[in-house]
């Protein structure tokens, strides 16, 4: 039996495991974080309920149920209905839910303990270890471009359908409501981001404390892939996330499958991977753009609510519709 290790007990790496397992390979997972530790990242986890298509998400799992988006420029608000709708999930409880999953299926675990270098006593190894990758790293890749995200909780009700979205230079601020707390956010390229969060939060009236921070890979500058045919890398490690939210989980879900059932052929994994992402990044990146430079400075030109799928957004689609429906 081929063995396998997966560097990473992310949301990714957990389900890459799972799947990898399930097809008949002796699986071994790695993380450096304890078992406590594990599903505690700096992470929305606002996903769309595509993600019961992947993942079984236990009902304790979803903190509230989103609607949709107000996207909230200076001169005008445009509102978005999410098709599919989205969840908020407590990512500490998910993880550990799949956590469980695996070891009742036979993965062998091993937590608390950091992989430095590129194991060679496994047939393949998959990279899920996140935006600063020691498997990408010790493959002599390039690096992802990274953006940085900043987190604050509430403890106030939040029990709207919506969240809140404000653009600003180089990224957007938010406000999501998570049932019994409320989270305020800012992801961008900016180099004073700290400044520029504590702004938003005074005008909110909200007190800085327990801020958190992360760095999120931008998919815009391209994806990252092995040329090592045991080594493949696969979720932030690969650089893969939606270029105008900065959200990974849904679209890296997709990557982990086609990795999966592509195994162990790496270059078919990475061809399928690119002519799936490769277009949607590049229509992303420009109808990102577009929508901001009309926003701050044509807003006339935007309708005020739009049908909107935020894993694949077809803009032109959802304008067709609006029309249809007046």
């Amino acid at each position: 039996m081929k063995k396998v290790a997966i560097i990473g007990g992310g949301i990714i790496g957990l389900h890459v495991a799972l799947k990898l397992k399930e097809k008949g390979f002796d699986v071994f997972l790695f993380d450096k974080k304890n078992e406590k530790d594990l599903g505690l990242k700096p992470c929305s986890t606002l996903v769309s309920e595509r993600i019961r298509q992947f993942v079984s998400v236990p009902d304790d799992c979803v903190e509230n149920t989103i609607d949709g988006c107000r996207i909230n420029f200076p001169k005008k608000t445009i509102e978005l209905d999410f098709n599919p709708r989205h969840l908020v999930l407590n990512r500490d409880k998910l993880v550990k839910s799949q956590l469980s999953l695996l070891k009742e299926k036979g993965v062998n675990v091993f937590l608390g303990e950091e992989i430095k270098e590129t194991p060679s006593q496994y047939d393949y190894v998959v990279g899920c270890d996140g935006p600063i990758s020691i498997m990408r790293r010790k493959l002599g890749l390039k690096e992802p471009k990274l953006k940085i995200g900043m987190q604050v909780f509430m403890e106030k009700q939040g029990k709207s359908s919506f969240t809140d979205v404000f653009p600003v230079k180089s990224g957007f601020l938010w406000q999501i409501p998570r049932g019994d707390f409320v989270e305020y956010g800012i992801l961008t390229s900016s180099l004073r981001p700290k400044e520029i969060f504590l702004d938003f939060l005074k005008k909110q009236k909200i007190e800085e404390k327990n801020m958190v921070s992360a760095l999120v890979p931008f998919s815009g500058a391209g994806m990252i892939f092995s040329k090592d045919k045991r080594v493949a890398l696969c979720g932030d490690a690969m650089g893969l996330t939606k270029p105008w939210s900065g959200g990974g989980i849904i679209w890296s879900l997709y990557a982990a499958d086609m990795l999966v059932n592509n195994f162990p052929d790496f270059e078919k994994y990475e061809k399928e991977a690119r002519r799936f992402f490769e277009r949607k990044i590049l229509k992303g990146m420009i109808a990102d753009k577009l929508v901001n430079f009309a926003g701050f400075y044509f807003p006339f030109l935007l309708p005020k609510k739009i049908n909107y799928d935020n894993d694949f957004p077809d803009f032109i689609k959802s304008f067709v519709d609006l029309i249809g429906k007046k």
